[in-house]
């Protein structure tokens, strides 16, 4: 998938087969094409093709290239926002309509995972927020009765259910969200290609869009070897935008994203970390996440490139760390390792556009790209079909990108201030 060996990690080594896609080499005409193979396109692909229209998806590398296929696998409801902060920047009616969809939206990709047997390691049993600290636990009660009043399935842990569920005495507190659960993620994309294909869906990989033209009749896609010709455009590139689709990186400060993971531990370790087999990240602004995985690897990461001298700083960072959450697996090595980018934007927010008369776009999901993706491709599968008004969306919809400002110098403080951090905490 990519020659480096940092590019999906574990997830590469344990995932199924890909379906086997082709790259594109002759002319096409279709209803709607697709651009991009993560989570978003997938699964418009896929709501497309089984409302009886016939997309084409068009993917620059492979499925589940970026983010899809390196995430941690956490499917979890909302976003990094409190519900009340939604409805305070959108608000009452529109963020209560964003925050009830995902709210539910876990749901969808489980009951999607089930529907069409894709073999991705789900686990839908709940994830945990964990507080190290005194201001974490206040941001988890204030979480908890937020959502409470719109009905959540959730409930703040005690210190002592905590050091249970978690197997670490670091957390005085979590969050247990039973909406949530685990999936593999390079898995469940390459089963939502599977289904979408199935589905009547035509998908290229190692098919780059270089150009997208207006016509009489809607759009010419440009490819290397090919054109397509579509009424109807959907592009889903979010934070690896390129090409033809640059300017829908603008408004995205990239933040990496990394993930270490230790070789299935021993039965009797594996009892004693994360014992139900739930998902977790804590509150610090750096944070750190840990789940396992379905043959008992403890997958852990955080912020930052493993790149350059970036790499040996977060590696010696999450030795450390481990062993400080999980003195009983002081020691235990990390067998694979890979990264990512994370689109984020300056309202902690997705952007919607409308960015011609037939072309939809959405990108930002700040880190919460699995359930959201999911759910937010099948809504530009719904508004490409026309079966939703402007003013029933759960976002405003907008004309074109707006870049952010010193965006690369913005990435640059990102990475640069998680490196910071963790060569801190990995000397302590």
């Amino acid at each position: 998938m990519d020659t480096d060996f940092r590019s999906h990690g574990l997830w590469g080594k344990t995932a199924h087969a890909a379906p086997l896609t082709p790259s594109l080499q002759q002319d096409l005409n279709t209803d709607v094409v697709v651009v991009g193979g993560g989570y978003t396109g997938l699964s418009a692909a896929l709501h497309l093709a089984e409302a009886g229209r016939e997309p084409v998806l068009l993917e620059a590398a492979q499925i589940g290239f970026g983010a899809s296929g390196r995430n941690v696998g956490l499917v979890n409801a909302g976003m990094w926002m409190k519900p009340d902060d939604i409805c305070l920047a959108m608000g009452k009616q529109q963020g209560e309509r964003f925050i009830s969809l995902l709210g539910a939206a876990p749901a969808i990709v489980f009951s999607l995972i089930e529907k069409h047997n894709i073999q991705c390691e789900a686990s839908h049993i709940g994830t945990l927020h964990c507080a190290p600290d005194a201001s974490g636990l206040a941001d988890l009660r204030e979480r908890e009765r937020q959502w409470l009043q719109r009905g959540a399935d959730v409930v703040l842990l005690g210190e002592k259910e905590t050091v249970r569920t978690t197997g670490s005495r670091m957390f005085n507190s979590a969050l247990l969200d039973r909406r949530a659960g685990t999936i593999q993620p390079l898995a469940y994309a390459r089963g939502l290609a599977t289904a979408a294909i199935n589905a009547g869906a035509r998908l290229f990989t190692s098919t780059a869009t270089t150009g997208i033209v207006q016509s009489n009749t809607g759009y010419v896609i440009e490819t290397p070897h090919a054109t397509v010709r579509a009424k109807k455009v959907i592009v889903a590139t979010n934070t690896y935008s390129m090409g033809a689709c640059s300017s829908l990186a603008g408004p995205l400060t990239t933040m990496p994203y990394f993930n270490f993971a230790t070789a299935p531990l021993r039965a009797d370790l594996r009892e004693t970390v994360l014992p139900q087999g739930h998902g977790a990240w804590d509150t610090r602004k750096v944070l750190t996440s840990f789940r396992m995985d379905a043959e008992g690897r403890l997958v852990f990461g955080s912020i930052g490139a493993l790149r350059g001298l970036e790499r040996p700083i977060h590696h010696a960072w999450a030795t450390r760390m481990l062993a400080k959450i999980f003195p009983q697996l002081s020691g235990t090595a990390f067998e694979s390792e890979w990264y990512g980018k994370v689109g984020v934007t300056k309202t902690s927010l997705p952007f919607l556009y409308r960015l011609a008369p037939g072309m939809l776009s959405i990108a930002g999901y700040n880190g919460r790209g699995i359930a959201p993706g999911t759910v937010f491709g099948r809504l530009l599968a719904n508004m490409t079909l026309d079966r939703v008004e402007d003013a029933d969306l759960p976002l405003p919809v907008s004309t074109a990108p707006e870049a952010t400002r010193f965006r690369n110098l913005r990435s640059l403080y990102v990475a640069g201030g998680a490196c910071a951090v963790h060569a801190v905490q990995g000397l302590r």
